[in-house]
């Protein structure tokens, strides 16, 4: 059975609010594989996107952005998964090992050609006509790259950028010492780790996993899954690092 588009009225992306100011988005008609999660937190001077999604649909509608107020949007890496909608903000911040890409998207580097040749993509259609053989994502060149160290700013609060290479050599994650939250992307989640790809290197994740089992987290938002604390971070690193 061919899916059949959203009924009027249904969005694309599901909304979670984590509280005041953090909500959390994903693509709930996705196929399992491409379905990840997205963040939008709410800064006193500027408001930060984590990930962009598939970009099926637009995403700027769905967020409660303020009129005239700053929006810096980061990808941790540049997947197909994390990237779709990027092109829709005019700050965009990236990791500097995968820097050049953005400004094509090529398939080699975002694996949407993965995506193109799925069974079946998605549950429900984007919109009346869309096709899956149609998908591109549309290039973003960043305007600002960043490296290990480098600090994002929100006014009230600060992230650090940490290079957290082995799903990919370009992954980030966007840490906040003083409040013990972690944006992962897909160094960490809770759920299969992948560590295949041709971007992918098994000795940097291990690497990785070591890091991570030594870093004081409250809770960690992962590209994929539920958020967990620090507990189950160590747990999965270390559960990695036994098994690989």
């Amino acid at each position: 059975m061919q899916p059949q588009p959203l009924p009027a009225g249904t969005p694309w992306f599901s909304k979670a609010q984590i509280d005041a100011r953090l909500s959390a988005f994903t693509e709930p008609f996705l196929n399992d594989y491409f379905r990840a999660n997205f963040y939008h937190l709410k800064g006193r001077d500027l408001d930060l996107v984590v990930d962009a999604g598939m970009g099926l649909a637009l995403l700027t509608p769905m967020l409660d952005l303020t009129p005239g107020k700053p929006v810096l949007a980061v990808a941790t890496h540049i997947h197909a998964d994390h990237v779709g909608s990027l092109f829709e903000f005019a700050e965009r911040a990236g990791p500097k090992w995968e820097a050049d890409a953005f400004a094509t998207m090529d398939d080699r580097w975002t694996f949407a050609d993965e995506f193109r040749a799925l069974y079946e993509p998605v549950s429900r259609l984007p919109h009346v006509g869309w096709k899956a053989e149609d998908y591109a994502i549309a290039p973003a060149p960043l305007t600002r790259v960043l490296d290990e160290g480098d600090r994002i700013d929100l006014g009230d609060r600060s992230f650090t950028v940490l290079h957290l290479p082995g799903h990919s050599f370009g992954c980030i994650g966007l840490y906040d010492e003083t409040d013990g939250l972690l944006f992962s992307g897909d160094a960490v989640y809770d759920d299969t780790l992948l560590d295949e790809m041709w971007c992918s290197d098994k000795d940097q994740y291990r690497a990785t996993m070591r890091r991570l089992m030594e870093l004081p987290v409250r809770v960690v938002f992962g590209g994929h899954g539920e958020p967990f604390g620090e507990a189950r971070l160590k747990e999965i690193a270390r559960d990695y690092l036994d098994l690989s």
